[in-house]
């Protein structure tokens, strides 16, 4: 009983998401400290490394995982849409762009049912995502040139909710990106998609 009630005492000093070296700063046996907090559920550990306080706090959300594990990062393509009621499809796997070069297949994270995956971006394309309550979205915008940027064209074009995109918004940002064959962000796709969205505003 004293062990729990020390073990709940250092958690309280921490967040709800924390890496081992927070732990080292309030536990100076930091491996027994996880080891007895994990055993008796009071913790719940992402990878190597992280950690969810999930009896204080609960477990987070998608989002806050994905943009604690790979800092800076923000999320974007296909769960963004979603997030913003662009496409009402619900995405099995969350993307984050990130400036780590922690990305690839190897690196994704399986949490609560969903994928994390994580796509490296230079700097000069970090750009256009809000700041949420613990995390980072991408705007409508960047999101569906992110999309075009990582996956080449829209995969759920036809189901688009675009009335609220800002269609000089989305040109403007796709002129920022590189227009190689590896990378279209398309000027005919962006024109395209600032076609649907200037006529479907027209004809509402």
């Amino acid at each position: 009983m004293f062990e729990e009630k020390s073990t709940l005492k250092r958690l309280k000093l921490l967040p709800n998401l924390f890496r081992k070296q927070d732990a080292e700063k309030i536990a100076p046996h930091t491996g027994m400290f996880l080891t007895r907090a994990l055993k008796k559920g009071l913790v719940h550990r992402i990878n190597r490394g992280n950690y969810i306080n999930s009896f204080l706090y609960g477990f987070p959300g998608v989002e806050e995982i994905a943009c604690f594990l790979r800092p800076p990062a923000y999320v974007t393509c296909e769960w963004a849409l979603n997030y913003h009621d662009i496409t009402l499809q619900a995405p099995f796997v969350c993307t984050a762009a990130t400036l780590s070069s922690s990305v690839g297949k190897s690196r994704e994270i399986e949490y609560e049912g969903i994928t994390i995956e994580f796509s490296k971006i230079s700097p000069k394309l970090f750009f256009g995502y809000e700041t949420h309550k613990n995390f980072y979205m991408a705007t409508p915008e960047k999101a569906l040139i992110d999309i075009l940027y990582y996956r080449g064209n829209l995969p759920v074009a036809d189901e688009l909710d675009l009335d609220g995109m800002n269609s000089g918004t989305l040109v403007e940002m796709a002129n920022k990106f590189p227009s190689s064959p590896n990378h279209i962000h398309s000027r005919q796709n962006t024109q395209a998609i600032r076609c649907r969205s200037s006529c479907s505003r027209g004809s509402s």
